[in-house]
């Protein structure tokens, strides 16, 4: 079995953008491979951030992930703060990798400028800089096979198989493993319910147009009655005239397995009224699946110990990495 590897920052709720566009396919890996899944809380302190709304988000986000179908008894679910050795080959990577590589790196740029417009200075966090590092200890540390993103994190990923090969060559061995990079082709890009033309998202000003999944049911409901629409009133996929009833579309055919031929034949000649009503009782119904779900296992005293228990797995995974790499760098004195 490959080992694929994921992470997510647990900065804010989960939408149903990332549920459908993301999190569902990561989780659909586990029927071949064994999954590690990381809640990335040391990525989230590179920006500024709550400690009591981090420790929340966290616990959080690791139930979400079980309720949505991981199973945490076969696969490696985990905090990453918990396995210190991720910060420890962050350091020993760093002192492998060149300014001018992390300088290159685009979401650091974006998001650099980004702080800087919003405090009008200068003092990003080093942390944000050196990001792209800790991000290649947590996929190295674990000899992935194979690992998901998003197309923002490619390059990424480039810089982390790029490490992965100058550290073997430098040292003639096979320390690390290099891993694979899986885009997925077909992803459903859920677009904002009252600007169609943005992807939804948990930072999107207007939180009317996002659907989290831990959100009062009728709020739900409330958002998808009145998603932006058209004057057509009909009931038609067609992104470029009708943006807001395709995007609506897509999530029915996400949640309900129909075509989205088959649901244009169902709604022929009916209105907008009579398809968002049956959309809002498909997506309640199913997040409400999701919520009972998420909180019979976060009441669970067997889940945070089960998130203990893998922590202690993965650490001596990562110790025997680390032992090895310190043998060849040196670094280590005697047996």
């Amino acid at each position: 079995m490959k080992i694929v590897l994921s992470g997510i920052q647990p900065t804010n709720m989960i939408t149903i953008g990332n549920y459908l566009g993301a999190l569902r396919n990561i989780i659909n890996f586990q029927k071949d491979n064994k999954l590690m899944i990381f809640i990335a809380d040391l990525h989230a302190i590179t920006k500024d951030f709550n400690p009591k709304e981090l420790q929340q988000n966290k616990k959080s986000i690791a139930a979400l992930y079980m309720a949505c179908g991981l199973n945490p008894y076969d696969n490696i679910i985990f905090y990453q703060s918990d396995v210190i050795e991720h910060s420890h080959l962050s350091y020993l990577l760093l002192c492998h990798t060149y300014m001018g590589e992390l300088n290159r790196m685009t979401q650091f740029k974006d998001k650099s400028s980004k702080m800087a417009m919003a405090n009008g200075t200068q003092n990003i966090p080093t942390g944000l800089f050196v990001y792209p590092t800790l991000m290649a200890a947590d996929i190295l540390l674990y000899d992935a096979d194979i690992v998901p993103v998003g197309k923002d994190q490619t390059q990424h990923m480039e810089l982390t198989r790029d490490i992965a090969i100058r550290f073997n060559k430098k040292y003639k061995e096979d320390i690390f493993k290099v891993p694979n990079i899986y885009v997925a082709e077909k992803g459903a890009k859920i677009m904002d319910l009252q600007n169609p033309d943005i992807k939804m998202s948990k930072s999107n000003e207007n939180t009317k147009g996002t659907i989290f999944l831990l959100e009062p049911i009728d709020n739900i409901r409330k958002k998808i009655m009145s998603a932006k629409t058209d004057s057509f009133d009909n009931v038609k996929y067609d992104q470029t005239n009708q943006p807001g009833v395709s995007n609506l579309i897509i999530i029915y055919s996400c949640l309900s397995n129909k075509s989205i031929n088959d649901i244009e034949l169902l709604y022929k000649n009916k209105k907008y009224g009579d398809f968002k009503k049956d959309l809002a009782d498909i997506v309640c119904n199913h997040i409400k699946e999701l919520q009972d779900k998420y909180y019979e296992i976060i009441k669970n005293v067997d889940f945070d110990k089960q998130l203990q228990k893998n922590a202690q797995i993965c650490q001596k995974i990562a110790a025997k990495k680390i032992d090895k790499i310190h043998k060849i760098l040196g670094l280590k004195v005697g047996n």
